[in-house]
């Protein structure tokens, strides 16, 4: 049996499939990051326009049972891609973040898809301060 890929944006925004009469879609020409603004539309009815603006901050990737995930600041969280690393937030219309993702994220992937279980498949970036494993600052040394 394959081992199930870790799902990045490109994989879950996804137009509704095709209808008697009615074609699917083609979202191949929108970019991966801005797909969850066609999607809101096209499964919730939801019209939600992307913002103009680029901000300064920066937001941390992290695999969340299986999904490469950000969180917004209002506390939603939304499945991105590596392929397009920046989030902005359809539910609060936080603008556009840049995303730091892994220096390797098909190594990260690779290392999940070790893991047979879905439910196990999380990973943090050490420097990420939410990351609920970061590693202990070493004690500093005593001096005479």
């Amino acid at each position: 049996m394959q081992p199930i890929p870790v799902v990045r944006a490109e994989a879950y925004y996804k137009p509704r499939p095709a209808r008697p009469g009615v074609p699917a879609e083609d979202w191949s020409h929108i970019p991966v990051a801005e797909r969850v603004f066609s999607w809101y539309l096209a499964w919730l009815g939801r019209r939600v326009a992307p913002p103009a603006g680029t901000l300064s901050d920066a937001f941390y990737a992290r695999i969340d049972h299986n999904r490469w995930l950000t969180d917004c600041i209002c506390g939603n969280a939304q499945i991105i891609s590596p392929t397009d690393p920046r989030a902005a937030c359809p539910e609060c219309r936080y603008g556009w973040v840049t995303l730091i993702f892994p220096a390797d994220p098909a190594a990260v992937e690779a290392e999940m898809m070790q893991l047979p279980a879905l439910r196990d498949r999380f990973w943090w970036n050490p420097d990420d301060p939410k990351n609920p494993y970061r590693p202990e600052p070493p004690e500093p040394l005593d001096q005479p």
